[in-house]
């Protein structure tokens, strides 16, 4: 064992420069003997089991609620379990390994949830070959696309881009590996995750955790916060800027253009309904059916935009990195023939898919050519976005969106309009959408691996193999279901929200019944904010997203304010600051695994039925949670004390 590593180990927490503060090139990660591995045959086996296992459970608990836990942190926890009984010599990188490869079972299923359903809900249905071919393509290509922007993202970056939740990942394998403050704090945040998560909604339903307040209908807002205390975690983890960027995109949305249009609905005559919802007339809307209506796809416009943007941006970057990649192959570079073989190998059978699914040859070419460029650009921003926010908050949907109004309106200019080219056109979206969502996946857990200094071959290799197994598990998933797919009215068995949304959009720019004005704006906004040099992705995230969601991430993001700004002196912000990121991280663990539990307990009728009422099902009772999580996050944190070897 090197000294580095020896140093590494006594100090039982990540290297300083984990979270920043030396260039990317020298950082120096907590496993520096290159020659150890993580990968045998009892690693791999247990990798491919979590990957099934989160696969189906975010496929099932998906299409039910429309609620999804990333995998990474569970899968770390688990994988330390079951490191610890089958393969202990292998250590934190064996851990490493299968907790990527969890990422992979639960990204596929979180992007094929989106648009696969919407196939059975425009009246059609799909094979098992037609899901398998859009769903492995989809990964491959994804995964090979990610991998050219590997060092610009990962290691040029370091410090710049966050990665939250890779970073408590991170926490995670170091607090099993080591033990020390790093597992106390990280135990002290599970602990308090888990349990407001089990008494919330997300679990057993005892409590109401959301503050909600409504404006009059002249005035038509809404201001929600979530108790959640794996958001709060991902706020501090993120920290100010990147939260009050997000949180003034919610404010836009929530109190700029939603009241704007509901002064305007207001005025409108009895008998005119709302686009997407002939049973509803436009001046009966909500503020809710306002956002799900009208305001989203300007946040849909917006990141089209910016998706654009970003991906000129990074040309200069991708363009390097292919010949970066061309030099190494003609070196014998394994790393460069394994990214270029798994690019190709996506696009080939991206081909492949689109000559099966197509009915004739034209739509074929035109399909795969268009679902490749989307597929490229959008995985870079999701790789990029990830480094800021996470997979848990990846706005998937709405790239997703961007994606399908782009298809469907060359559909419709070339006259493929009917039922049958709306099922191409959907198939061609879901290999998109696993482009993209297995390209979060990926980022983070390649981050990860540079982070703990694992191999990042040898994560591309086990990542790529559970993620292909993750499309088995899902396709298979939704076919056993298909009949209780199709049922829709009240009260449905699977609600679908999702691929109901994708299904409505294509019908829509089909019949040609779409608010194309809302896009539009969306766009211009997008421009608007260009000129200012402002981030477009980030504001557009929290235009688009809850500000229920966007509002308790902040709350987290000021909690860390505080911790930096009562700090004595330099070292004591440091170690606060540290300790307060491994309680946090511990906040994500337990509100990731103990939401996970509870969905899948919820959907399978283990529990469930309950109804908070009295004191408890209203604000005063979520104002009360929230000053528990935000005093018992406080607490530990400003009792931290700087220890004379620190």
């Amino acid at each position: 064992m090197s000294n580095k590593d020896s140093a590494a180990i006594n100090n039982k927490k990540l290297p300083k420069g984990a979270y920043g503060g030396v260039s990317g090139k020298d950082y120096v990660p907590y496993i520096t003997d290159k020659s150890k591995t993580g990968g045998n045959a009892a690693v791999l086996i247990i990798g491919l089991v979590l990957a099934s296992v989160f696969a189906a459970s975010t496929a099932y608990s998906g299409m039910k609620a429309g609620l999804t836990v990333a995998a990474g942190i569970p899968g770390a926890i688990i994988g330390s379990a079951f490191v610890a009984a089958f393969a202990k010599q292998k250590g934190i990188l064996g851990k490493n390994l299968i907790q990527g490869m969890s990422s992979g079972g639960e990204s596929v299923a979180s992007g094929l949830i989106f648009v696969l359903p919407s196939v059975i809900l425009i009246g059609s249905d799909f094979t098992f070959l037609e899901g398998l071919l859009v769903g492995v393509g989809g990964v491959l290509f994804g995964i090979g696309a990610a991998s050219l922007v590997h060092n610009y993202l990962i290691v040029e970056e370091h410090g710049k881009l966050v990665y939250p939740e890779s970073m408590a990942i991170s926490e995670t394998l170091v607090a099993s590996d080591t033990g020390g403050d790093s597992i106390k704090y990280m135990g002290i945040g599970f602990g308090i995750g888990g349990i407001i998560t089990v008494i919330t909604s997300s679990f057993l339903n005892l409590t109401n955790n959301v503050m909600s307040f409504i404006g009059s209908k002249g005035y038509k807002w809404k201001f929600d916060m979530e108790v959640n205390p794996l958001l709060l975690g991902i706020g501090f983890i993120v920290g100010l800027e990147v939260a009050l960027t997000m949180f003034a995109g919610s404010i836009l949305s929530s109190f700029g253009i939603a009241p704007l249009i509901g002064y305007f609905t207001d005025m409108a005559k009895d008998g005119v309904m709302v686009w997407n919802n002939p049973s509803m007339q436009i001046n009966e809307m909500t503020v809710q059916a306002i956002s799900s209506s009208y305001v989203k796809y300007i946040g849909a416009g917006m990141m089209l935009f910016g998706g654009i943007i970003g991906a000129i941006k990074l040309i200069p970057t991708i363009i390097a990195s292919v010949k970066e990649t061309t030099k190494a192959k003609g070196t014998g570079g394994e790393s460069s023939s394994m990214q270029m073989m798994i690019l190709l190998g996506g696009a080939i059978v991206g081909f492949i898919a689109a000559f099966i699914i197509s009915g004739n040859i034209t739509m074929a070419i035109v399909g795969a050519v268009l679902s490749l460029l989307l597929s490229l650009l959008f995985v870079i921003v999701a790789g990029r976005l990830t480094g800021t926010i996470g997979t848990s908050n990846l706005p998937v949907s709405g790239m997703t969106i961007a994606s399908l109004v782009i298809v469907t309106l060359v559909f419709v200019i070339m006259g493929w309009k009917d039922q049958a080219d709306n099922k191409s056109l959907l198939l061609f979206g879901s290999f998109i959408v696993v482009a993209i969502a297995i390209a979060g996946g990926y980022c983070q857990s390649q981050k990860v691996t540079y982070i703990i200094g694992g191999n990042k071959n040898e994560m591309q290799r086990y990542f790529t193999l559970a993620s292909i197994v993750g499309v088995v598990v899902v396709v298979a998933t939704m076919l056993v279901l298909s009949e209780q797919l199709k049922i829709t009215g009240d009260n449905p068995p699977f609600a679908l929200p999702q691929a109901n949304l994708m299904s409505t959009l294509t019908s829509g720019i089909m019949s040609g019944d779409l608010p194309w004005v809302m896009i539009l704006v969306g766009i211009f906004m997008g421009l608007v904010l260009y000129f200012l040099n402002l981030p477009i992705m980030t504001v557009a995230i929290g235009f688009y997203l809850p500000i229920a969601t966007t509002s308790i991430i902040l709350v987290g993001a000021l909690i860390r304010v505080l911790v930096e700004r009562t700090a004595k002196n330099d070292k004591e912000k440091e170690v606060k600051v540290a300790n307060g990121i491994s309680l946090s991280s511990g906040l994500v663990a337990g509100g990731s695994i103990l939401g996970l539990i509870g969905i899948i307990c919820q959907v399978t009728g283990v529990v469930g039925g309950n109804t908070p009422s009295g004191f408890a099902a209203g604000n005063g009772m979520a104002v009360v949670l929230l000053a528990t999580l935000v005093i018992l996050t406080i607490i530990p944190i400003m009792n931290s004390k700087v220890k004379e070897n620190d």
